[in-house]
This record gives structure tokens, sequence and C-alpha cells, in this order.
């Protein structure tokens, strides 16, 4: 197998910043006390709390001593075994940015303070940095426009919604963030962004809330949620500008590489947002979070789609009860890109996923290994520096699913066979195999340009007191 040289490059740099990762001997020497507000915290606020805070997906809070003190064995325990923080692609296969591993030293340390009585220390306690993510806090918030409500009969639904704004003026998008409302309900959204021209759309917040996708669909739906303009024509739609599923985070990336252009009037059209069963009663109130930008995507994001409902899956993704098997799928480039992100999608029986490319003249490039697939953590992962693939690169992807008793996701008792289908509704109990390429038209020096985002400049604001900002 051969590697294509910067690709190697990459690789070694990345990793030697990486060496004390779980399994490696090494670490630096410890001091002799260690205590939360000097030596934990900040490995806390960085590897944890951006999933252990109010709202997220973690089941309790870890931003202050408190918090952290209240569960120190069970972070030594989780951390020493390499359980947390939650990281499923291989990092000596491929590296990306913001990888969540702990190095050696600091998985140490933690233990270390653990041994010691678990110490708080003096001086002042780091304070987590308030936002949903790194970007800081959103610059608007679009809210769907009712709360959902869940009844407790453990079955999916698939719903169609949309979530309008009304802003000071057309701007231009760094990043989108989709924010459920109810996370151990929502198992994923498709959603796709509509810009209204100056004077098309008067209102574009009025509509149905939500529509059941199996009852009604296409144009009969859309019409419900009053997404044409004013004059009864259809605006155009970007698809698949924002997407979720369970752990994801929002690509970000240098300013001017990605991006969308975003009008004054718009909104998103969730084509769909899947429910997945729930024993009881509950609800959902999701949102968008918007963060602008005054640099116009000067390289705008495309996207390939491959695998269920995009391209042949061989042998067709189907499983007997008991059965383990390894399904292949690939996708010929038929131009040149250069790749930002990808992100890989099975369900519940997924236990293996692997990704790479083969170039025209053979050279191998490594995407993406996850050797343990979890369906809780479903990341898009971002490369540390643009990845170019030439016109004739053969991507391929291969999952492993396991249909057996043994598997601890195994959602059946007893196992029951399982078929992937073509439709959009796709149950949490159906499988998929899925491999999503985000990408930009190439240029040369491509390979030099890092994905490690800059800080923005000043960005406008929301109207104060319209839906888009508060709800």
């Amino acid at each position: 197998m051969k590697l294509v040289a910067g690709v190697v490059l990459v690789m070694v740099l990345a990793a030697g910043c990486n060496e004390g990762a779980p399994g490696s001997s090494y670490t630096e020497a410890l001091p002799g006390t260690v205590t939360f507000v000097e030596h934990v915290a900040p490995i806390i606020l960085t590897h944890c709390a951006p999933c252990h805070r109010p709202g997220e997906a973690g089941p309790f809070s870890l931003i202050t001593y408190d918090d952290v003190r209240r569960k120190a064995k069970t972070i030594k325990k989780v951390t020493g075994a390499g359980y947390m923080p939650p990281w499923p692609a291989d990092t000596s296969y491929s590296h990306f940015l913001n990888e969540r591993t702990l190095s050696a030293n600091e998985i140490a340390l933690i233990a270390r303070w653990v041994d010691q009585g678990a110490e708080r220390g003096v001086g002042r306690e780091p304070v987590w940095q308030q936002g949903t993510t790194g970007l800081g806090e959103p610059d608007a918030v679009v809210w769907l426009q009712d709360r959902f409500p869940i009844p407790g009969d453990a079955r999916d639904r698939f719903i169609i919604s949309k979530a309008g704004w009304a802003l000071e003026q057309d701007t231009f998008l760094r990043a989108i963030e989709f924010v459920p409302g109810n996370r151990r309900a929502v198992h994923h959204m498709n959603g796709a962004l509509i810009n209204y021209a100056e004077g098309a759309k008067a209102d574009p917040i009025t509509g149905w809330a939500y529509l059941d996708a199996e009852q009604v669909d296409g144009v009969d739906a859309f019409a419900w949620l009053q997404l044409q303009n004013d004059d009864d024509s259809w605006p155009a739609l970007v698809p698949s500008a924002i997407n979720y599923l369970p752990g994801m985070s929002p690509a970000v990336y240098p300013e001017g590489i990605g991006g969308l252009r975003i009008s004054q009037h718009g909104a998103f059209l969730l084509n769909t947002l899947h429910y997945g069963p729930s024993a009881r009663d509950t609800s959902d109130l999701s949102r968008f979070h918007l963060y602008f930008s005054p640099v116009p995507p000067a390289r705008p994001q495309r996207e390939l789609s491959m695998g269920s409902t995009h391209t042949e899956i061989v042998p067709p993704l189907h499983l007997e009860p008991g059965e383990v098997k390894t399904f292949r799928t690939s996708l010929q480039l038929t131009e040149d890109i250069s790749v930002l992100s990808v992100n890989p999608h099975m369900h519940l029986l997924g236990t293996r996923f692997l990704a790479y490319a083969i170039t025209p003249v053979n050279d191998t490039i490594p995407l993406i290994r996850i050797n343990d697939w979890d369906f809780r953590w479903q990341y898009t992962y971002t490369y540390p520096w643009m990845l170019p693939l030439p016109r004739g690169t053969v991507v391929q992807v291969e999952g492993t699913f396991d249909n057996s008793a043994d598997n601890p996701q195994q959602p059946f008792d007893p196992p029951r066979a399982v078929t992937g289908t073509d439709s959009k509704l796709m149950k949490t109990t159906d499988e998929m195999m899925q491999f999503f390429i985000t990408y930009v038209d190439h240029r040369p020096g491509d390979d030099t340009i890092s994905l490690a985002p800059t800080a923005p400049a000043q960005p406008l604001r929301a109207v104060p007191g319209a839906s888009a900002t508060t709800h």
C-alpha cells in the first residue's frame, strides 16, 4: 500500500502532537500535588464540558469543581479505560482537528488527583465559557415554531417542519448549528436553506408548524408550510445546508472557505426531522444557531453522498439473524476536489467503518477508520489541512454489521432479519451505511491550507425582538 507523500507528512506531524495518546508509554513527570484548579480543570473544560453541561448530550454536568468532585472516581475509571472522552476515529489511521483524546500524561494527572483526595487547590477556578460550541454565543437563534409533543408509544416519527427568520439585512454565515431541544428524542435532521429574494416574501415565519412525513410530502407539504413566494412561485433552496446526527457538532472552516449567503428573509426546511421511539410522553422544541461572517464564501462547500439511497451497496444491505457481514460501496470522482471533512453514518448494528481513496496512479489515501462503531457518537470529522483528491480517484467505503445477540446494541430479542431500504424514512432499528464528503473545488496549493478556523470580525446582529432571536 502506497501513501501520497503529502498525506504521510500530515499524518506524521499530527502524530507528533499526539504522542501521549492512550496506549502510549510516554508520560511527563507528574507534579507532586495535583489540584483541580491548576491541573485538572483545563483538561475537563476542554475535553469533557462540551458534552457534560446543561442541555447537552452528557447525562451530568462537569463545569464546576463541585460537579467534577462528585464524579471523580467515575472520571478516573472511564478516562483510564479510554472509554471517555468519546472519539471514535482511529488516530493511528488518520487525524482530524479537535480530536477528543487524552494523552497518557493527562490520564495520569486525573488519576493522581483522585488518588490524592480530589483537592480543589487555591486560586480562581477556571470558568466554562458559555455558548454551545467553540464558536461562542450565536449571532441569531432561529426557533422552530412550536413545541412538538412526542407520545410514549415506542414509535418512530418523521416530521417535516420549517424555521423562518427575519434579519436586519442580507449577510453571510460562517456556521450553522442545529440544537435539539430534546437530545434523547431527536435522532437526525436533514435541513435545506431557503433564501427569499428582496420583496418576495413578506412573512417567512407563518405556516404549519409540523407535518407527518409519512402522510404528506413534496409540493403538498411545502404548500402547507407556506414556503412559496407571495406570488405563488417557488424559491430556490440549498439542499443539505445543515444536517444533524447524534454527537455531531457544526463544521467550522476558515473565513472564505465554505459558508453560505443568507437573505434578510428566509427559512430552514427540515425534511426530515426524525424522532426515535420513546417509552414515555415527552416533547421537543429545537432551534438553529446562526454565526454571521462579514466575508462572502469565496469557495462554497459542496457535498458527495455515498451508500444508502445514494450509491450501490455490495452485497445488498441485508442481515439474517445472527449474521455478521461486511458491505462495500464506491464512488469515482469526476473532478478534482479538495476535501474539508467527512461524516460516516450507520445505525445500531454497525461495528466497524473504513473509508479510503485510491488515486489514478494507485496511491492509497486513508480517510477514516472506526474500529468500534458507537451509534451515539457520529461526528463530522474535519481534516487539519485540505485534502486534495484528483479526478478519477475511487473512494472506497466498508462497513461491518453484527446482527447477533452478542451485539450489545442489538435492538431485537431475539434478533430478526434487517434490510436496508431506499426510503428516507429510516427507523432507528432499520440499517444504513452512508458516507458524506464535504469539499470545495480544487485549486493549486490546497494541500498547504490549514482548516483551523480563524477568529471572526464583529458580526451583524439580528433584529431585536424578531422571532430569529427569541422565543
